[in-house]
């Protein structure tokens, strides 16, 4: 190996410079430099005893004798000769020792060198433009690269999700390691003039602190995609990693050849992970335009179905105006590749939410799981059906998974909480929401989800005391926070929850006096209602929503809020009508 004088890490041979400092190489103890080398002294961190005897035949007693004699040391000093008294037993024990100690030392090094790397995280990018218009190509061609490594199966990635927390932060490879998990990590730069892309690219043992590998490219915009395949071919070399037959087939599958049309899937990828509508409705735009340069591209079908998907979670939109055509976009991208665990889990969301089909739905989640059992949205997704359905220990196991793979992704994070909660396990679900808002301190939902917990418990103190503070942070009108608290103040609970009722059918009413042919949500009054402990109000909403396809729908066997009339027959032909497993 070689290191670097000044920070001290460690380089593959085909290295020369250092690619933090630019400092030239040296040859560390564990190499030799190479035979042009010869004739010049040992470079003074290696060198031990440098004599000048033939290359050959094993030294006479009488060599030994006089290259001991005339040994250079280090600093290049010529030793005195010792005393010829000198004791020989003791100078063979003593090289005998020495041998014996620098073959484990460097034996172990190599070995821990060596040892194997199961887990890596690639970073998101630096865009050195420092342009926004160029950001989708430096997120994409990492989040391009992660997905390329995720068809390995004994190689755990750190999902996108979960690097970009790292975007435009300084970069320290051995923290980023510990909190991720990771054996090694890959870093990145970009820089775009015109249509040139500069492209340089390291990988680290974060064990080790060892380079790897690095590597510089200049390149074309059109050659974007051939230089992402190299990319990853080159990490699968360094990694040292054994594919299948079937791995290497999957690692090599080119979802497109069209440039263009992978440039437009980065830019749709890119609105995409923003996770709000405005951006999705730019995503839309994307993913269409690159099947419109490759109507063959399985990726960008999966993409647009990713999108319409989440319209409905994500605003008030009719869920009837976006499933059916993101299922039509999931089922064509299984028609081009049925192996692609992505577009089976957006099918699986997708049936679950619009068609009601828990058999259906898990199929799918199952058959993304066994294609890609790193897949965190899989587990995520198939965990919260299994809690829908009441099967709690397997919900919470599959959860777990997720949370193992992407463990800092928001939409994880909450979903273990509310899991946990359902389950019925509170003290858990009170402790895994503080871990959230430690991960992201000022999160509003905090309070809305400790104030749900507790009043799963019947501690209503605690409850309301969590429910004004949300009110507080999502700057609700004082004077309604108010009535609030007095009504808490004067009637206990059920003072409360007939004041919140108040406030949001008011609230509801008004929006749809605002704009009469506007979406507003059946759910929201359901919820309303419930509050007021109305049944028949709660279950005719209840009923508007089924016929909505709302996704509140799926929890009605699990949520307490319904407790009140789930012994109402109406109400128990409405879970069977969702078709709830029992």
């Amino acid at each position: 190996m070689k290191k670097c004088p000044q920070c001290g890490r460690e380089y593959d041979l085909s290295m020369s410079f250092c690619l933090d400092d630019g400092a030239e190489l040296l040859y560390g103890p564990r190499s030799q430099p190479p035979a042009s080398a010869g004739g010049q002294f040992d470079e003074p961190q290696t060198a031990i005893l440098h004599t000048t005897d033939a290359v050959g035949e094993a030294p006479t007693i009488a060599q030994i004798h006089t290259t001991e004699k005339t040994a250079v040391l280090p600093s290049g000093i010529v030793k005195a000769p010792k005393s010829k008294m000198f004791d020989k037993r003791m100078l063979f024990g003593a090289l005998a020792l020495a041998v014996i100690v620098l073959a484990g030392f460097f034996g172990y090094k190599y070995l821990a060198s060596t040892k194997q790397i199961n887990s890596i995280a690639v970073m998101p990018f630096e865009n050195k433009n420092s342009d926004a218009d160029t950001d989708y190509l430096s997120d994409g061609l990492a989040e391009s690269l992660i997905f390329r490594l995720t068809q390995i199966p004994d190689l755990r990635v750190s999902p996108t999700s979960s690097v970009m927390r790292y975007k435009g932060k300084e970069t320290d490879i051995a923290k980023i390691a510990s909190e991720l998990g990771v054996d090694a990590v890959m870093t990145g730069r970009l820089t775009k003039w015109g249509d040139n892309l500069n492209i340089t690219v390291e990988l680290v043992d974060a064990r080790t602190n060892k380079s790897l590998w690095g590597e510089q490219y200049e390149r074309k915009l059109s050659e974007l995609l051939t230089t992402q395949r190299e990319i990853v071919a080159e990490i699968v070399g360094k990694l040292q990693l054994k594919l299948s037959g079937e791995s290497e087939q999957k690692l090599a599958k080119k979802y497109t050849d069209n440039d263009e049309a992978y440039q437009l899937y980065l830019q749709g990828r890119f609105h995409w992970n923003k996770r709000n509508i405005p951006e999705f409705q730019k995503a839309v735009v994307f993913f269409k335009q690159a099947i419109e340069k490759d109507p063959n591209y399985a990726l960008a079908y999966s993409g647009l179905a990713d999108t319409y998907s989440q319209f409905p979670t994500y605003g008030d939109f009719r869920p009837k105006d976006y499933f059916p055509q993101g299922k039509q976009a999931a089922l064509k991208a299984l028609e081009l590749d049925p192996n692609l665990a992505e577009a089976h889990t957006s099918l699986a969301q997708i049936i679950i939410h619009f068609d009601y089909d828990f058999a259906g739905a898990e199929r799918s989640y199952k058959r993304a799981i066994e294609l890609d059992p790193n897949y965190p949205t899989a587990h995520q997704w198939y965990a919260e059906l299994l809690s829908w359905s009441g099967r709690d220990d397997e919900s919470i196991r599959e959860i777990t998974k997720a949370i193992e793979l992407d463990p800092f992704s928001i939409a994880i994070n909450i979903s273990i909480c509310s899991q946990l909660q359902r389950a019925g396990r509170f003290d858990e679900a009170l402790l895994q929401n503080k871990k959230f808002n430690e991960l992201f301190p000022g999160e509003a939902g905090f309070h809305r989800r400790n104030g749900n917990i507790y009043a799963d418990q019947g501690k209503y103190d605690q409850a309301v005391e969590e429910y004004l503070l949300e009110a507080r942070a999502k700057n609700f009108k004082p004077e309604n926070t108010t009535r609030l608290k007095e009504a808490y103040e004067k009637g206990g609970w059920d003072g409360y929850e007939r004041m919140r009722q108040e406030l949001r059918l008011e609230e509801l009413n008004a929006k749809h006096a605002k704009d009469p042919n506007g979406y507003v949500r059946a759910i929201d009054f359901a919820f309303a209602y419930a509050w007021g402990k109305d049944k028949d109000n709660t279950i005719e909403y209840l009923n508007k929503g089924y016929d909505e396809r709302e996704r509140q729908l799926l929890l009605l066997k699990v949520n307490k809020t319904w407790d009140f009339v789930r012994d109402d027959p109406r109400f128990k032909e409405l879970v069977r009508r969702v078709g709830i497993p029992e």
